[in-house]
């Protein structure tokens, strides 16, 4: 599916992700903690080349220092995972989007250090000024849909740890793995139209604590 940054292109998106069919929540969530990651839509470095917004965990964090992530963490309470996802925006990147920017929700993902992560698609558009918390980020980065519609981009292997699959999605020179990997997942295949579960794709186990 091709996207366009501008209204049509938008248009695109809520048909796609407004009406996702999400799986029901994950038994025992309520055990677990709530986080949010925000799918961000925008231009990309070239033009004509929709991104999504990908960045790079500061080095200096207690856990997962370094990895590619999408911008999100742990909702407050009372918070909804769009609200969260939209608060996170605005302090890991300085992007401040309304409400209306919410497009959709895809399927929960529990990951296995104790979380259950909401993903959030959110429209950008056309956007500048991004600025990096240096306390969690320590870059930010526009990732071609492009890249993970390749039908080589993503891998599924075996582990002795798991009889669930692990996948991993190639961008550029790097590989990022579950659950951001999963997430992206979902996604590009419900850009194409295609409803594929991810909860029993398994994370690699340095991502397990």
């Amino acid at each position: 599916m091709t996207i366009s940054i501008d209204a049509a292109g938008r248009e695109k998106l809520v048909e796609r992700f407004g009406a996702f069919p999400r799986l029901p929540t994950p038994p025992g969530v309520e055990r677990l903690k709530h986080a949010a990651v925000a799918i961000v839509v925008v231009d990309g470095e070239e033009a004509d080349d929709p991104s999504l917004l990908l960045t790079r965990r500061s080095p200096n964090l207690r856990t997962h220092a370094a990895q590619w992530a999408l911008p999100g963490g742990r909702c407050d309470a009372g918070e909804t995972p769009a609200q969260a996802a939209l608060r996170e925006l605005q302090e890991e990147i300085a992007l401040a989007l309304a409400p209306e920017a919410v497009l959709g929700l895809l399927d929960d993902y529990v990951t296995r250090s104790g979380y259950v992560i909401t993903p959030v698609v959110i429209w950008g558009g056309r956007v500048a000024g991004l600025v990096p918390n240096p306390g969690e980020v320590e870059s930010i980065h526009r990732l071609p849909i492009a890249q993970i519609a390749a039908e080589d981009a993503a891998e599924f292997v075996s582990i002795p740890e798991s009889d669930r699959p692990v996948i991993r999605l190639r961008i550029w020179r790097n590989t990022i793995h579950a659950p951001t990997a999963a997430v992206l997942y979902q996604f590009r295949e419900a850009l194409a139209g295609r409803v594929t579960r991810v909860a029993e794709m398994e994370q690699p186990v340095f991502a397990w604590r």
